[in-house]
């Protein structure tokens, strides 16, 4: 890191930006496997936020990777950066007041580890999208798997590459036998009970 560099203190601060949005910021951070539903549950999740006048933004890992990360490959340290890069987007959205999904496979425990702490206490639910390798592979929407089981994949979760399942999650979501729609019912019980929205 350069010496000429000084961070600069916002004007505006977080808690006045939650006290502003009536409700508190925060990182849902959707982790799991391929084709588990990550991508449809924060999708669904968001719209459920914004209709209850909640600020919300979803970091989706396809479109990240077309802007932000189109610069790394899918090796581990692509991914890693990947992830690291995320968490810091994310820890600006929480300054920022606002609820924010991301919704990437992040298979590597250490990596969540390194994003959860960027972040204060209760500012990181980390969600378990949990869904068998068995049934990803059966929706497979983009024909990754395929792929993958192919050999035209390198480096696939699941397949060729770990993932790491949560040991402690703050949520799990069961999107093997629950709609999205029961997912986000769950989610949306499980933050308000708890002071979140």
């Amino acid at each position: 890191m350069s010496s000429n560099i000084v961070w600069h203190e916002a004007s505006i601060t977080k808690e006045e930006r939650r006290t502003q949005n009536k409700h508190q910021s925060f990182i849902l951070w959707f982790t799991g496997l391929s084709a588990s539903g990550k991508s449809s549950v924060a999708n669904a999740f968001a719209r459920r936020l914004f209709d209850r006048g909640n600020q919300a933004f979803v970091l989706d890992g396809d479109n990240v990777r077309h802007g932000l990360n189109k610069d790394l490959g899918f090796d581990e340290a692509g991914r890693r950066e990947n992830i690291r890069r995320i968490g810091e987007v994310s820890k600006l959205f929480v300054e920022n007041g606002q609820i924010v999904l991301t919704a990437f496979i992040s298979p590597y425990r250490e990596d969540r580890q390194v994003v959860r702490a960027l972040v204060e206490e209760g500012e990181f639910i980390e969600v378990y999208v949990r869904c068998s390798v068995e049934t990803c592979e059966q929706r497979d929407p983009k024909g990754l798997y395929k792929k993958a089981r192919n050999a035209e994949i390198p480096n696939f979760t699941g397949i060729s590459a770990p993932y790491e399942e949560p040991e402690n999650p703050e949520i799990i979501l069961d999107t093997e036998h629950y709609s999205i729609e029961e997912c986000v019912d769950q989610l949306t019980e499980i933050l308000t009970s708890n002071g979140y929205i």
